[in-house]
């Protein structure tokens, strides 16, 4: 291995190092103490339901476990938004799984609770997913009620979308196992099934404190809405049992008996690893994000055999387009080229910028995969488009509206991995988040944000330094380099795949070497929803 290959791993490896430990953090929950006294409760966390639950030796994809990262801080902080979500298999089937950390201000909704929960519900309506809702929930954090309760994407749609998940026949069970309170009380009743555990599960629209404010009753809360009460007097609920085990040994029996979904039909072959070693990537992956280097290496080493059949090879250079597959899966790959190429003119274009050529042949293939009922893969490292008069001459714009139609009118599922750069309209164009990939994960090496931490700062201070002149104040030297640091400072968090992830502008942030699964799965999940729409890319210029 030479020195750059080695210098590359280091940090790869590093950078790896600090995501282990802060997801072994978060898996903590509310911390040990607040753990301890669940089991002193006789019940279980939120993650060992999902451990129980799901088959042993099966895959989980966690979604959203670096939700809220760092934020809520005056409030005591709020790990993975106080809910656990994500992919797993109960007797077999693929399901998706949304389960509350009691240990977390005992369940309680902040606002990113609502948005995870939320887009835990967007992925099993996108791909036809059973859900699970194993609940144990005190109900909106009242300080924070303004931001989570009367909004079109706050605590209510989550209701909404029981609802529309209902009529569209999507399996829904749920299973009371700690506190539900208000309106999230009609979230489990809204299920197909509500079961309870006793002695530790209740349900009511108000708990006996605000019974006796309200209307004088004195109650206490297993009277009001215990298991016994719920299951032998009022009926909300359709079964009792004497522990989480025997509760979740319940959901598994359900599952036992469900039909076989009906299917998409995406291609898949018998599953084979790439043939050059994954963890190659680590030191493969430049630790000098401006550096140049060839992508394709990067795709040998995440698909089956290490195959990649490039489409249109010599045009359009700066972005790779292609088939492969990964786990067997058929897929259809579109990824920045990173390392400077020549164009048919023989002029030099910078890698990881997309000009008209790239964004014409992206387009296209795009149309292809659609037409052959291929998924798509975006593999994002890229800087934007190409700016300056040639390139607008040559009309980057209406090249570049090409792509990004075929691209938001696709209607095979898009899945977006980014592994570094990730700015501007390079975003869009590449199936960020406002594009609807079905799943989007994120590398430790990537940054999201309008432009470069470089040129924002600069931009940044310019602004700020004008501003300040205009104000009469005199900047020195040593003034603008002072408000350069802050300015980068701060912009170099934002541009963080954590700060993305808390905000769950991706999916999560992975170990290079868990893309095969991520992509694997989703794939997986989008087999169980058949394709209904036709492609119509609508009204572009050629």
């Amino acid at each position: 291995m030479d020195i750059e290959f080695n210098k590359n791993e280091d940090l790869n490896k590093n950078l790896l190092f600090q995501l282990n430990k802060k997801l072994q953090q978060v898996k903590l929950g509310g911390g040990e103490k607040r753990i301890a006294k669940e089991h002193e409760k006789g019940k279980l966390t939120a993650r060992e339901r999902i451990e129980y639950l799901i088959d042993s030796d099966s895959e989980f994809l966690e979604v959203g476990a670096l939700a809220a990262d760092n934020m809520y801080q005056e409030e005591g902080g709020c790990p993975s938004a106080g809910v656990v979500t994500g992919m797993g298999y109960v007797n077999g089937r693929m399901c998706m799984i949304v389960a509350n950390d009691a240990t977390v201000k005992a369940g309680a909704w902040f606002p990113m609770t609502a948005k995870k929960n939320l887009r835990a519900q967007e992925i099993a309506m996108e791909n036809r997913l059973p859900i699970i809702y194993l609940v144990d929930s005190a109900g909106v954090f009242l300080p924070m009620q303004n931001e989570i309760f009367p909004d079109k994407e706050h605590f209510g749609r989550q209701f909404r979308n029981n609802a529309k998940m209902s009529s569209m026949g999507i399996i829904q069970v749920a299973a009371i196992m700690g506190s539900c309170v208000a309106g999230g009380a009609y979230l489990p009743i809204m299920s197909d099934e509500a079961m309870i555990v006793d002695k530790t599960g209740s349900i009511f629209l108000a708990g006996s404190y605000l019974v006796k404010a309200a209307i004088g009753e004195s109650v206490d809360n297993e009277t009001l809405g215990g298991a016994t009460t719920h299951c032998e007097i009022s009926g909300v609920t359709d079964n009792k049992y004497d522990s989480d085990q025997e509760c979740l040994d319940a959901i598994r029996k359900i599952f036992d008996k469900i039909g076989a979904a009906e299917k998409a039909g995406f291609d898949r072959s018998d599953p084979k690893k790439p043939s050059k070693d994954e963890k190659e990537l680590y030191g493969t992956f430049p630790s000098d994000r401006v550096k140049p280097y060839d992508m394709v290496e990067i795709i040998e080493r995440l698909v089956d055999n290490s195959e990649f059949e490039e489409y249109k090879k010599d045009y359009g250079k700066t972005l790779l387009c292609g088939t492969a597959r990964i786990d067997g899966w058929a897929i259809g790959i579109v990824a920045n080229q990173r390392k400077i190429v020549k164009n048919k003119k023989g002029e030099m274009q910078m890698g990881g910028v997309i000009y008209s050529d790239s964004a014409d042949k992206a387009a296209r293939f795009i149309m292809n995969c659609n037409q052959r009922k291929i998924p798509l893969v975006f593999i994002q490292d890229v800087s934007g488009f190409m700016v300056g008069s040639k390139a607008e001459h040559g009309g980057i714009i209406k090249d570049g509206a090409k792509m990004v139609n075929a691209m938001a009118n696709s209607v095979v599922p898009k899945f977006t991995i980014i592994v570094g750069n990730s700015y501007g309209a390079g975003n869009y164009a590449m199936c960020g988040k406002a594009y609807d990939p079905r799943l989007i994960y994120s590398w430790p090496t990537a940054q999201m944000a309008v432009m470069s931490g470089a040129s924002a700062a600069k931009t940044l201070l310019q602004i700020k330094v004008a501003s300040l002149k205009k104000s009469g104040k005199e900047i020195t030297p040593e003034d603008e380099k002072s408000l350069l640091d802050e300015i980068t400072a701060k912009y170099n968090e934002e541009l963080s795949p954590y700060y993305a992830a808390a905000r769950l502008w991706v999916d999560g942030v992975i170990d290079p070497l868990d893309t095969r699964k991520v992509i694997s799965m989703g794939i997986e999940a989008a087999n169980h929803s058949p394709i209904t729409e036709r492609f119509n890319v609508g009204v572009i210029q050629t």
